[in-house]
C-alpha cells in the first residue's frame, strides 16, 4: 500500500510541476514546459537568471567539495576542541 501511495504521490507531483499550455506559450523556447507565468520582460531578465544559475551552481560545487573532502588538518581547529578522539 505504501509503493502505490508514492508512486501515485510521485506521478502527480510530475504533472503539478509542468506549465500548463497557456503559459507555455508565454515562455521563451529555453523555459517552455517548465515554468508558468509571463516569460521574461526584458534582456535584464536572462542575464538576472543566468546570473544566479551560476551563483548557484558555484555554491553547490564548493558544499559537495567540502562535505567530501573538508580539510582541516591544524591541530588548533575548533573540531579538536570538541571532538575528543582520545
Amino acid at each position: 500500500m505504501k509503493k502505490l501511495i508514492a508512486l501515485i504521490a510521485f506521478i502527480l507531483a510530475r504533472y503539478i510541476g509542468l506549465a500548463c499550455p497557456l503559459c507555455e506559450k508565454q515562455q521563451p523556447k529555453l523555459l517552455q514546459g517548465i515554468s508558468h507565468g509571463t516569460g521574461p520582460q526584458s534582456q535584464w531578465d536572462m542575464v538576472i537568471v543566468w546570473s544566479m544559475v551560476a551563483i548557484v551552481l558555484v555554491t553547490l560545487f564548493y558544499s559537495v567539495k567540502w562535505l567530501v573532502k573538508p580539510g582541516e588538518k591544524s591541530n588548533t581547529h575548533i573540531k579538536h576542541f570538541i571532538l575528543n578522539f582520545e
